[in-house]
């Protein structure tokens, strides 16, 4: 019986890692800029009591604690605030990674809390250095193995991939040779993407027994994935070769709404990076090109909490969108990236987010997105907002880490 679970469990993360890269009922979505219904999108600059906000210390004042409540509360949950027993161990450290340039780590993360029990595993590369250096830390896919085919990566416990599986998405040593660190955990150490496997998944550590026990504003997968996150930097901000006033954190796709939402709130990432985040993550919702809340929800109905279910069919509802979301990472750099041919993601929904979001950079005294007119392709902007749209799929490419690199260079590096 136990052979036929795991076979189950592989099966739907293979299905699962198809729709990542194909997202479903793609023919049936509407592409038509002249199709989309007329909308008028939150102010972000404006608070419920109409309260016109003008500077960052209003903003942070008023305004930032009011948006994190109405998108914990409408979309994406919380999670009850209990006290989780949370131990690191080492289990296997190396100088003699990539060819001997670099450090290799990896470490187990144990949580407890009431007899339950689960754990993580997170793979390190890190330059080798005198000097504490800065990380990206991006989660994976398909587990730990698949990033490299270094023999000694320990298989992520949910994953039988081949090694290298994704190595396309992994550019380590590139990220290596530019002076960063690379920290990721496959996701679903901390929800296995399905609504069937809720028990697996981290949210029984908060005394839930089974989906129909969340209520409706409880958090649920991409929580629980915006949570590991936070677990993941609470853990590099211990270990001594990592300055963890440096620790950019990625996503891409699904990860990259958790990255976004683990960004907004916890101020201690440096910078916050979204990669064809999509319906949920970067783009408006509003716009409804592409998929849309419906589908989304609809899908993968173990994503947002149960309250984000009103708004199908009914975006003009919402009391937020996404350009708030980005908003909420100010002052700290912001990256936005699209692919010209996923538009089940709304590239132009993607860019017009982080145009509106460079509204709030602008009390602070940055410069975000220069215009309201999209960029040509493989044109990265690399203001305090940056964005870049590329040729290609829904994917995660040289070009893209290129251009990460290029924008945590600049922020991070500029007055070394």
């Amino acid at each position: 019986m136990k052979h036929l679970q795991i076979f189950a469990l592989i099966t739907v993360f293979c299905l699962g890692t198809v729709f990542d890269l194909y997202p479903q009922n793609q023919k049936e979505a509407n592409y038509d800029e002249n199709k989309i219904p007329p909308y008028t999108l939150p102010e972000v600059l404006v608070t419920k009591n109409g309260k016109r906000i003008t500077n960052a210390n209003d903003w942070e004042k008023y305004r930032r604690a009011e948006l994190i409540d109405i998108f914990t509360k409408e979309i994406y949950g919380k999670l009850p605030d209990k006290k989780i027993e949370v131990s690191y161990n080492i289990l296997e450290e190396s100088s003699k990674a990539c060819q001997g340039k670099a450090k290799r780590k990896q470490v187990e993360i144990l949580f407890k809390n009431g007899g339950v029990e689960r754990k993580a595993l997170m793979l390190i590369y890190l330059p080798k250095s005198e000097e504490k250096v800065p990380v990206f830390l991006h989660f994976n896919f398909q587990g730990n193995q698949t990033v490299s085919t270094d023999p000694e990566i320990t298989f992520s416990q949910y994953s039988k991939n081949p090694r290298g599986n994704q190595i396309s998405r992994w550019p380590i040593e590139k990220i290596i040779d530019a002076g960063y660190g690379v920290a990721t955990i496959h996701y679903w150490d901390f929800y296995l993407d399905q609504k069937e496997n809720f028990t697996e998944s981290i949210l029984p550590l908060f005394g839930y027994k089974s989906f129909s026990d969340v209520p409706n504003d409880g958090g649920l997968a991409i929580s629980a994935w915006a949570w590991g996150y936070q677990r993941a930097m609470d853990y590099l901000e211990s270990d001594k070769d990592i300055d963890a006033s440096k620790v950019i954190i990625a996503g891409h796709s699904r990860l990259g709404k958790a990255a976004l939402w683990a960004g907004a709130q916890d101020t201690r990432f440096a910078i916050v990076i979204s990669n064809n985040s999509g319906c949920g993550g970067a783009a408006l919702s509003m716009r409804r090109i592409g998929e849309t809340v419906n589908e989304i929800t609809k899908i993968f109905p173990h994503w947002f909490c149960k309250n984000f279910l009103k708004y199908r069919w009914n975006e003009d509802k919402l009391p937020v969108d996404q350009h708030e979301l980005l908003a909420l990472v100010a002052p700290r750099p912001l990256y936005v990236a699209s692919a010209e041919k996923d538009l089940w993601a709304d590239p132009k929904g993607e860019f017009l987010s982080a145009w509106y979001a460079s509204e709030v950079y602008k009390c602070y005294g940055y410069k975000g997105i220069p215009s309201a007119e999209m960029p040509a392709v493989n044109t990265p902007i690399m203001e305090r907002v940056g964005y870049h749209i590329r040729t290609g799929i829904h994917d995660v490419t040289d070009y893209d880490w290129e251009c990460f690199i290029k924008f945590a260079d600049k922020w991070l590096k500029k007055q070394e």
